[in-house]
């Protein structure tokens, strides 16, 4: 379970995740409703924990032991080299005392958790209750039967992941639309929580559209007891329909002391669609970064500083747009506030995201915004993290385990370079293992150009299972290259 231990409020936010509205099991039949609680009666949860139990799995994951190389340094190197060539086993201190060696790695299990989406098998799941597995394991309510599971698609970002099992006429959850959940509702978290499996804590919708940091956006926030092994989860309404995937808690100790997130619906319901479709999941980009126009106010006033005024106190301060990104295609500026989306008002950063959350690259989406006072409009065609309109097909670009751009004209202009690709981040893969680091420009591949993503992926996919020899750019100006091995351990 993922565990936020610092403020929730991100100074600065990057808007990237976008998803469009996807169906997920919406051909089942409405379940009989709920009981009515009398007013000012306890509400009865018992109809929908009935409901949801069935449909939440209990998952191992187990990382087998591998053997991996390490460096390490010897400190008495200097003191001892050998003047006769290594013939006493050690070297002549010319390595500065940096040697490798192979160590193996313990085998590893972890638990979590599970809601079954489709009758033939297909579970969602949290990225981190997967990643990196070698098996996975997925049982059935009260132990009734164990399958082997495999991934069709998994997502660090929105940390979202789906698996599938080989079986049918499996018990599904009927998935609701998180959009229509009220603050004040009751709500169920299942899962297997602590190695207690099975179990269901109930409590209320504290929020909605809680952006946590860079990573997953626009989360339902519950006080209902989530602990670890909660992850992947179902949070269920009082009809036993799935509102969200459990996936963090706040908590200065790590257990139950704080608030639970899901990851809700409209977020779920895109990614399973993606990973059906395109085995990746679709992120699109707006292209600015900001915040609330209310956080950045009391920013300002906080350092002493003037602060402008927008001419309203709900909406997102625009505080950079990217080069070459949507914003910065539809003229939007440092300063503007962004109020509506699509004829939705937006107030604060998590809206916006949550819109976002309804769209992949290539789509248009309709902005008010305000410049000075006076209102605007825009059309944006969102992009994707490659800074093209294209969806992202799954390909072997995947193991290298990077995200990146093409260049922007500035870049060029400053590096007095034509062509490449930056390195935007590093999520870990073989990039990471050679070292390469966010920021480097990479301009060739087994000396072919690096003009574009489908550049990189081609190059990926002519080395097979060799290794790719690349040369660059650091963000200095030094030039610089790589080794990278994709050969497999």
């Amino acid at each position: 379970m993922k565990k936020i231990v610092r403020s929730l409020m991100p100074g600065m936010l990057m808007l990237f995740v976008a998803f469009s509205t996807a169906s997920c099991n919406k051909t089942q039949a409405a379940p009989q409703a709920a009981p009515a609680a009398a007013p000012g009666q306890p509400v009865d949860l018992t109809y929908a924990a009935e409901k949801a139990l069935p449909t939440v799995v209990y998952i191992k994951s187990v990382i087998n032991s591998k053997t991996q190389t390490v460096e390490y340094s010897d400190p008495f190197e200097d003191f001892f080299s050998d003047p006769f060539g290594g013939f006493f086993g050690r070297g002549q201190g010319n390595n500065n005392g940096k040697h490798q060696r192979q160590v193996q790695t313990p085998k590893r299990a972890a638990a979590g958790s599970g809601v079954i989406i489709s009758s033939d098998g297909y579970i969602v799941t949290n990225n981190h209750v997967v990643d990196g597995a070698d098996e996975l394991t997925v049982t059935l309510n009260e132990n009734s039967k164990e399958y082997s599971a495999r991934i069709i698609g998994a997502d660090k970002t929105t940390d979202l992941a789906l698996i599938k099992i080989d079986a049918k006429n499996l018990p599904a959850i009927v998935i609701a639309n998180s959009d229509d959940v009220k603050i004040g509702e009751w709500v169920l978290a299942v899962g297997n929580p602590l190695g207690l499996n099975n179990t269901v804590t109930a409590g209320i919708v504290s929020a909605k559209a809680r952006s946590m940091g860079q990573g997953v956006s626009s989360m339902i926030q519950t006080d209902a007891a989530i602990n670890q092994g909660n992850s992947g989860g179902a949070l269920v309404n009082t009809r036993g329909e799935l509102i969200g995937i459990n996936a963090m808690i706040y908590s200065q100790t790590g257990s139950n002391i704080g608030y639970g997130f899901a990851i809700p619906t409209t977020i779920v319901n895109k990614a399973v669609d993606d990973f059906k479709k395109y085995g990746s999941y679709q992120r699109a980009m707006i292209g600015i970064q900001g915040m609330d126009v209310k956080n950045y106010v009391d920013a300002m006033k906080d350092q002493d500083k003037d602060v402008e005024d927008f001419g309203t106190m709900e909406g997102i301060y625009i505080d950079k747009v990217v080069d070459n990104g949507a914003a910065a295609d539809a003229g939007l500026q440092k300063g503007d506030v962004i109020t509506h989306v699509d004829g939705q008002k937006v107030k604060q950063f998590g809206e916006l995201q949550a819109i976002i959350a309804q769209k992949r690259p290539g789509d248009k989406v309709t902005i008010k915004y305000l410049r000075n006072k006076k209102e605007k409009s825009a059309t944006l065609t969102l992009k994707n993290e490659q800074g093209t309109t294209k969806v992202v097909k799954n390909a072997d670009v995947d193991v290298l385990g990077i995200d990146v751009r093409p260049i922007t004209d500035s870049q060029k202009s400053q590096l007095e370079i034509s062509y490449g690709l930056e390195v935007l981040k590093v999520n870990g893969g073989k990039m990471k293992d050679a070292g390469v680091p966010k920021g480097f420009i990479i301009q060739t591949i087994n000396d072919t150009p690096m003009r574009s993503f489908d550049d990189l992926q081609q190059a990926v996919k002519d080395a097979g299972d060799q290794m790719l020899v690349i040369k660059g750019i650091f963000p200095t100006g030094k030039r610089g290259g790589f080794v990278v091995y994709l050969q497999n351990e």
